[in-house]
């Protein structure tokens, strides 16, 4: 495949594409998945504030303390640890900061992949020592 040149000979400078990323471009409704790098919608089913890749389950560090808040500086790659179940029963998928280290727990959504759901939740049955780890790291 060639490149496009102009008279001159030269190739032709790229044009910006701040149009993917403006409001009401393609992806204003949705963000690009930092691990698998699948284009996410940001509407989830069953929970207000999408924060994770439905498909693999990685997230981005960008809220503090309430969900939704995108407050957060760090902004690195949080990596899904675990499974958490509450009381009520909810799914909370663990995520850790690659970054800073910080764990914080997000909701299931309806639309998460069951396949790397189930991984999680039977990886500490794979290694036994995984929980003992994760506790003394806390």
């Amino acid at each position: 495949m060639s490149r496009q040149k102009n008279r001159d000979g030269h190739r032709r400078r790229q044009r910006p594409k701040d149009v993917l990323h403006a409001r009401g471009g393609h992806r204003a409704n949705d963000f690009r998945c930092v691990g698998c790098r699948l284009d996410v919608p940001l509407d989830a089913p069953g929970t207000a504030h999408r924060n994770h890749c439905p498909n693999c389950l990685a997230s981005l560090h960008v809220d503090r303390r309430v969900p939704g808040d995108r407050a957060a500086d760090c902004r690195g790659r949080m990596e899904a640890l675990g499974m958490s179940v509450r009381a009520d029963g909810e799914w909370m998928i663990v995520h850790q900061c690659l970054s800073c280290g910080e764990l914080s727990t997000n909701r299931i959504a309806g639309d998460d992949n069951p396949l790397p759901l189930l991984r999680l939740a039977l990886k500490p049955l794979q290694d036994a020592g995984f929980a003992r780890r994760t506790l003394r790291d806390l």
